[in-house]
């Protein structure tokens, strides 16, 4: 029985989630015969039709952008959504950069001969049908798409309404782009049904859908994790936090916690959370808060901090909030962040480990001793000392593009790029022995 046999007969029911689900397995086993020069150009064609599109994909993408903003949707989440000529043209970048890595299909990771003679090779291969579900992100269309053809993955995509049109102009012109390089087809879909049970019978296609990622609100996920009938893997929420140590310098403060905070509010790697030594609190804490309002950003406080906040002049103390115990857990997404006062390293390592997403967090410290130790005991996929956690980014940790960051701990942790999107399996070469 061939694959197609198997996925084109009456065995399931019909529908577009499920019909292009056969179709992305089908295509799967396509693609991965695909040799990497011929993945590689057509991931420069790919590139090349996003640059050569760019005005219709803008035009696109501005319905998607008037109708969320008259439905009242935060700026921050605009933001997420939005495409700009820039913006198209660094997701073009991004898929140059894939062209050009190394390509992990075929790559033998161990080799070995056995006791009995057997030779035993271990090789990184595809995993198959990567499905996504995600939400108000037309760039994460392009990213998975590119990833996944790097990796002789098919690729099956659910956006959120929000980015309906762009999501669906942007599949056509990667999809088509792909078609005219060489690529099989199926290669990539989206599903285009606004209908909310498309997305729970993409969970379930277990047997068609060999991974599911999905990306957004913590919602999206939880709802993925408890519904899907197939294996997924957990990205996005970060509640993320930088830690003020007592020995942390003056002059970085500030900097970094505006950076983390307010360059883009928005997405997963913002700060949501500050934690600094009671110790120097009243020293080092003013200028924080004063800078945080400054830039617009609303302060979820404990009490001490609030006592702080209130002698302080010139600042707009509607802007400092007495903070609930959800607050110290939330991801906000916007112009907010929480600020807790801590006894130690060891209180605030407590902390995180209690409330983080386990996304990113960052001390600030001149103190090795303490760096080493928060380094060493924070349990979230990325650690920081002195920097931002913006930069948590398959980009700018050198993977290329990104199909999601990763907060749990199997199969993959942090920002995921190609080796996420492979599994293994082992070559066996004997002479005839038996067991």
């Amino acid at each position: 029985m061939t694959a197609t046999d198997m996925f084109e007969g009456g065995a399931f029911e019909s529908g577009e989630v499920m019909q292009k689900a056969r179709q992305a397995r089908i295509a799967a086993y396509a693609l991965a015969k695909v040799d990497a020069a011929t993945r590689a150009s057509a991931l420069n064609a790919l590139a090349d039709a996003l640059i050569a599109n760019q005005d219709y994909l803008m035009e696109q993408n501005r319905i998607d952008v008037d109708n969320a903003r008259a439905k009242g949707t935060a700026e921050s989440l605009i933001d997420r959504l939005l495409l700009t000529s820039g913006r198209i043209e660094d997701i073009a970048a991004a898929l140059r950069v894939l062209a050009d890595a190394n390509d992990p299909i075929g790559m033998i990771t161990e080799g070995r001969t056995l006791y009995n003679g057997i030779r035993l090779r271990r090789m990184q291969v595809p995993l198959g049908v990567v499905a996504m579900i995600y939400e108000a992100r037309p760039n994460v269309t392009a990213d998975a798409a590119g990833l996944c053809l790097k990796t002789a993955n098919a690729c099956l995509l659910r956006g959120g309404s929000l980015a309906s049109k762009s999501n669906i102009a942007m599949t056509k012109v990667l999809y088509e782009a792909g078609l005219s390089a060489g690529l099989p087809q199926h290669w990539l879909q989206s599903i285009e049904t606004l209908d909310r049970a498309a997305t729970t019978k993409l969970m379930q296609l277990h047997g068609l859908i060999d991974v599911l990622i999905p990306r957004g609100s913590a919602s999206l996920i939880r709802s993925c994790v408890e519904n899907a009938k197939v294996p997924v893997i957990e990205t996005g929420e970060g509640n993320c936090h930088i830690y003020v140590h007592q020995a942390a310098d003056p002059d970085i403060i500030v900097p970094i916690i505006i950076n983390a905070k307010t360059q883009r509010p928005g997405v997963c790697n913002a700060a949501e959370s500050i934690l600094i030594d009671e110790a120097v609190s009243e020293q080092l804490l003013p200028p924080v808060i004063q800078a945080l309002i400054a830039a617009g950003v609303t302060l979820h406080v404990d009490e001490r901090v609030y006592a702080i906040s209130q002698s302080l002049q010139s600042i707009d103390l509607t802007k400092v909030i007495a903070a609930t115990e959800e607050d110290w857990g939330k991801e906000y997404l916007s112009l907010d962040i929480s600020i807790a006062c801590v006894k130690d390293i060891a209180h605030a390592i407590d902390h995180i480990n209690a409330y983080s997403s386990h996304h990113s967090e960052a001390i600030l410290s001149q103190d090795y001793t303490a760096v080493s130790r928060f380094l060493q005991e924070v349990d979230s996929a990325a650690v920081y000392a002195n920097a931002s956690t913006r930069f948590t980014d398959g980009g700018e940790f050198g993977l290329g593009a990104e199909i999601g960051i990763s907060t749990q701990k199997l199969h993959a942790r942090g920002p995921m790029g190609l080796t996420a999107l492979t599994s293994t399996k082992f070559l066996l070469e004997g002479e005839g022995q038996i067991r």
